[in-house]
């Protein structure tokens, strides 16, 4: 359901004309459109140009702006006063597990998983390979990466060995993040043995794998290779935010390969950042403060872009729905009714069209 009270027909009409006049300026004027929108997004250092499109059609956003993702994600808004907001609900009907994260929980948790990666010497544009399900934990070591300017890369936790061999070779990880289960409503599905056999497959070999041990199982723990998720954080010392230019890589994505080799797709942090800060109140008619659900997974470029980042950029509460089977689809539409969220929930259509 939209977020908004239904229009008046007049309202309708006048925001309609206000649509037109701002798609007309950002296809016509398109840098000084983004340059504009891009004030909204917090910089270290400010941009020299907000388009340079001298190679179409790699073009090059916020060119020599200096940011961080992860900062304009939590740290801006506890400046800015939302600390106590919850920044992340977590619903996970087949565990029974319901948690909540205030803006401040997660950037201490955020701040603390940077430390620990920097400490396996994690820095600016090393890659970090995350399999792992829907748990805070995942969206806990993304948000780390884009603290540290490192590159993540999120591989589908229905992925098999091979295809996660694939990812680890072509990405080059310094570390991988995994957790020992997924749940399914039938089975639990172990990601440690899939991780294990991946790197015996790989010719590629990351330094240190990062555990996480979920109550439903434990992951066997390989010595000189692996190191538990709660290890490392009992260690870690917060990380600061590292500036990083516009156009420095935030995630590489692969496509799912059904038509080839998996092509590495690799979005940047100025322009993405800026993008989809517009988007959540522009495009949804969402504001801080309140509450966004999108149903899909972190393993698709619609969890990255809207289940983390548009989200938390914008300062919203952001939903992390534990559902790792289509058939849940009517679960999906019971959590609307039965869940602690009273405040409202936009759904996006990626499973439901995949179900049909």
């Amino acid at each position: 359901m939209p977020s908004r009270h239904f229009h008046s027909s007049l309202q309708h009409q006048r925001e309609l004309h206000e649509y037109d006049q701002v798609f007309k300026k950002s296809i016509e004027e398109p840098e000084e459109f983004w340059g504009g929108v891009a004030d909204e997004i917090d910089w270290y250092k400010p941009f020299t140009r907000a388009m340079d499109n001298s190679n179409p059609p790699f073009t090059k956003w916020f060119v020599g702006g200096e940011m961080n993702t992860c900062y304009n994600c939590l740290d801006r808004h506890i400046e800015n006063g939302r600390g106590k907001q919850t920044a992340l609900i977590y619903d996970s009907p087949l565990s029974g597990k319901i948690e909540m994260y205030t803006y401040e929980n997660l950037q201490h948790l955020v701040a603390k998983f940077a430390g620990a990666l920097a400490a396996l010497n994690v820095g600016k544009g090393d890659r970090v390979v995350i399999y792992m399900p829907m748990v805070p934990q995942a969206v806990i070591a993304m948000l780390a990466c884009a603290r540290l300017g490192a590159v993540h890369s999120v591989v589908f936790g229905g992925f098999a060995a091979q295809e996660l061999a694939r990812r680890i070779e072509h990405a080059e990880p310094r570390v991988v993040v995994t957790a020992s289960c997924g749940i399914e409503p039938t089975r639990l599905v172990y990601y440690k043995p899939l991780l294990d056999e991946a790197i015996k497959m790989s010719s590629y070999k990351p330094s240190t794998c990062i555990v996480y041990q979920r109550d439903q199982c434990s992951g066997g723990i390989i010595p000189g290779q692996d190191i538990t998720w709660d290890q490392v954080m009992e260690k870690a010392q917060p990380h600061d935010c590292v500036p990083v230019l516009s156009t420095d890589p935030l995630y590489i994505l692969y496509t799912s390969g059904t038509t080839g080799d998996p092509k590495g797709i690799v979005r940047d942090n100025g322009g993405h950042a800026v993008a989809l800060n517009w988007s959540m109140r522009n495009l949804y008619g969402i504001h801080p403060g309140e509450v966004w659900w999108a149903a899909s997974d972190l393993g698709w470029v619609v969890g990255h872009s809207y289940i983390v980042y548009a989200p938390l950029l914008s300062g919203c509460t952001t939903v992390l729905f534990e559902v790792c089977d289509l058939e849940q689809i009517g679960s999906i539409c019971l959590f609307s009714l039965t869940s602690p969220v009273r405040r409202p929930v936009i759904h996006t259509p990626t499973l439901s069209q995949a179900n049909k």
